[in-house]
């Protein structure tokens, strides 16, 4: 009989194969229906690294190493994903590490994840819009995909909802809505008030890898065809 650590492993990665093709079937059905939402620039990225940018909710604060979304998307994805989050940081902090945590490397997707500081730190909306568009089109310059995360879930953030989805739609990124949504109101889900423990992470995860998987996949065709 199989070793039950065997087991395990052998499971998680018949998992992860299995969400992966059934990411390009998605994706494939999609493609010949012809119902792709909206264009998502630099889907032929040449780049290399899928960094996760963003505050403590991508840091992972509240559980150990290896917990955080970053990891768990990682090992969904079955490649390498860079944790950029910085505890405490707002988008003012995000764009002053932009060159040095993201543009100097070779991104092929930034998952851009901000809000809940400027929120708790007063910063005007309009200053965090304002970040975010030229956090965005910095990325965009280098040649990389971006996905804007929501971190909205019911009331909390509430403002921040639509307009970080119009600012996806207008710079042609991908949006991944309420990625806190179930979360925040579930104790079982919860490190504290606020963050999420290891379940909720996990759950983060998926939600942000069901958001990138359909572009990443269609990112993979392009790299095939153009060959």
């Amino acid at each position: 009989m199989k070793n039950k650590r065997v087991q395990i492993t052998e499971y998680r990665v018949e998992k992860n194969i299995f969400l992966h093709f059934l990411g390009v079937f998605v994706f494939c059905v999609i493609a010949l229906t012809g119902c792709i939402p909206h264009q998502t620039n630099n889907i032929d990225s040449a780049g290399t690294d899928i960094i996760c940018f963003g505050d403590s909710l991508t840091f992972g604060y509240g559980v150990e190493a290896g917990q955080d979304y970053p990891t768990l998307l990682s090992q969904l994805l079955n490649k390498p994903v860079i944790n950029a989050g910085v505890d405490g940081d707002t988008t003012v902090d995000a764009v002053k590490r932009l060159e040095k945590d993201v543009i100097e490397r070779n991104p092929l997707l930034v998952i851009v994840e901000f809000a809940g500081n400027d929120f708790l730190e007063k910063v005007p909306m309009e200053k965090t819009l304002s970040n975010m568009d030229y956090i965005i089109k910095k990325v965009q310059a280098k040649g990389a995909m971006v996905a804007v995360v929501d971190c909205s879930a019911g009331m909390l953030l509430r403002e921040y909802h639509a307009a970080f989805h119009e600012l996806a739609k207008e710079n042609n990124t991908i949006f991944i809505p309420q990625v806190l949504s179930g979360i925040i109101t579930d104790s079982r889900l919860k490190s504290d008030f606020l963050h999420p423990n290891a379940n909720g992470y996990a759950i983060i995860a998926q939600r942000i890898y069901r958001g990138i998987i359909p572009h990443l996949n269609r990112n993979q065709l392009s790299r095939s065809s153009a060959k």
